[in-house]
């Protein structure tokens, strides 16, 4: 739902987006998803492709931190042309990471140290969710590099994508990766 709602362009469904994925702590995707990997899709580039023959724990140590990172310094490029610090509130990779921390804080306060055992859990097993998806997606896809350097443009086939009605409803369209 957070993957969806990041594509949107709406105020509110963009903010619905980072805390969705606050909620896994994994807010950064909203930038590294929507700004990089749809740029750099099927490239070396791009952290969240994983190559032919790579495992998808081998893509989940490469993926993870690289789509962090991959967020990071472009929020800290966009917001240096515009004159601020990437620590400002502007920051849409701290924006969802405060209400990671907000909310983290609050259940523990509420239930205790037993939210110790279940946050994690449920923390990596949202990161598992979005790794996941990203290993199938693209699998072994690569676009061609052009002769002035650059790479193709996206197309349908540079996505894995599944055309079925139940699939398709159950994780609102996210087969039909590419038509996005």
């Amino acid at each position: 739902t957070g993957h969806e709602l990041g594509h949107k362009k709406e105020a509110f469904d963009r903010w619905m987006a980072k805390i969705v994925l606050a909620v896994v702590g994994y807010g950064h995707f909203f930038i590294e998803h929507n700004k990089g990997h749809h740029r750099d899709v099927a490239t070396p580039m791009d952290p969240a492709t994983s190559r032919m023959g790579e495992n998808i724990y081998k893509f989940s140590t490469r993926e993870i931190p690289g789509a962090f990172r991959r967020a990071w310094g472009l929020e800290e490029q966009r917001l240096s042309r515009r004159g601020q610090s990437v620590w400002s509130f502007d920051n849409e990779v701290l924006q969802p990471m405060v209400i990671t921390v907000v909310l983290y804080t609050l259940l523990l306060a509420f239930f205790g140290p037993k939210m110790l055992v279940f946050l994690p859990i449920q923390m990596a097993f949202g990161w598992w969710q979005l790794t996941s998806a990203n290993y199938i997606e693209h699998y072994g896809l690569l676009r061609e590099k052009m002769a002035d350097g650059r790479y193709e443009h996206q197309k349908p086939h540079h996505s894995w994508n599944s055309n079925h009605i139940v699939s398709n409803l159950v994780l609102f369209h996210l087969q039909r990766h590419s038509d996005h």
